[in-house]
């Protein structure tokens, strides 16, 4: 399977970069993401729960930022094994550059699978990883952005430990 798209986020090339190399960000945004640690030099250990069609299974692997030019593009690639649900791999080729709204971040997703998953079927596994790679970025954009000012959280806002929209440039001040 394989898809291409593009985002507008309205943030600065150089906030959109730092939040991609980010590992709290990484860590947030990839659905299902239980665990993540490592570093971009050495690679990431991760740990995700899916669940695809009628089969829940829990993936450990690696991720790995390769590809990198400075400011401008990167490859984010993955691969785990669930057990006997299977495996899968995948990755997105990523590229940035400045526009009228802040950033245009283009990105071309491949992703496959093997084993008992596998057996699901095409238009599944193709629905499923569209929307994973959707959700991925829905939260990249979500965690860059975000308005300038929020009201302060109520206590039940703060207890949710969901992040926040705009989380990130906030973080960083920008």
């Amino acid at each position: 399977m394989q898809m291409s798209d593009s985002r507008e986020i309205a943030a600065p090339p150089a906030i959109v970069w730092q939040a991609i190399l980010d590992p709290d960000v990484l860590r947030a945004c990839i659905p299902g993401c239980e665990s993540l640690s490592g570093s971009v030099a050495e690679g990431y250990q991760a740990v995700v729960k899916q669940k695809v069609g009628p089969v829940s299974a829990t993936f450990t692997g690696v991720v790995q930022i390769t590809d990198i030019v400075e400011g401008q593009s990167l490859r984010i690639s993955g691969e785990g094994k669930g057990g006997v649900a299977g495996f899968a791999k995948g990755g997105a080729d990523m590229a940035l550059e400045p526009s009228e709204a802040g950033t245009r971040l283009t990105y071309t997703v491949d992703a496959s699978v093997g084993g008992k998953i596998a057996q699901l079927g095409s238009r599944i596994i193709d629905g499923f990883a569209r929307k994973l790679a959707d959700e991925f970025f829905t939260r990249f954009q979500d965690a860059v952005e975000g308005p300038e000012e929020e009201p302060a959280p109520t206590e039940a806002e703060a207890a949710d430990a969901a992040p926040k929209k705009g989380w990130f440039k906030r973080m960083i001040g920008g």
